[in-house]
């Protein structure tokens, strides 16, 4: 897995971003790409905001025993799986404006390297190791990039 705190993969993700536009026509899945840009955002929403709520005990246990390995691990995500609902973007977004909040998470993200994230509190999962929050932001960014072609 490539690793976003590095400087080279984060530009890497960047020009892809870059390489979109607002019609970049989706290759699998439901959604627009100024859809796709605010969901992305959405994890660096968690990882960096107090925008969401952090679930319940009972609710994070069972994301912690079911869900978190398959996030963070390194497998891809297949094609048109679920997502939490915190994740669904129904609505139309203005793609210039995501697509520059996404691209300036992934700077912060890049600047405050692996060490601001070794141990930081993920609200799903739990504290999580430097590699386990690359592997989240990364894997997730590739798969919905790779979605709509770039």
């Amino acid at each position: 897995m490539k690793n976003i705190f590095d400087p080279k993969t984060s530009n890497e993700l960047i020009a892809r971003i870059n390489a979109l536009n607002p019609n970049t026509p989706a290759l699998w899945g439901k959604m627009s790409v100024d859809q796709m840009l605010a969901h992305c955002i959405v994890a660096y929403d968690m990882a960096f905001t107090d925008k969401y709520p952090k679930p319940n005990a009972f609710m994070r246990f069972l994301l912690k025993t079911f869900v978190k390995n398959g996030v963070v691990n390194e497998t891809p995500y297949p094609k048109n799986s679920r997502t939490a609902p915190a994740f669904i973007i129904s609505d139309r977004r203005n793609f210039e404006k995501e697509k520059a909040r996404l691209i300036s998470y992934i700077e912060q993200t890049r600047d405050l390297g692996a060490s601001h994230f070794e141990g930081k509190e993920s609200l799903s999962f739990g504290p999580m190791s430097a590699g386990e929050w690359n592997n989240l932001f990364y894997k997730h960014l590739d798969h919905h990039l790779k979605q709509f072609g770039v």
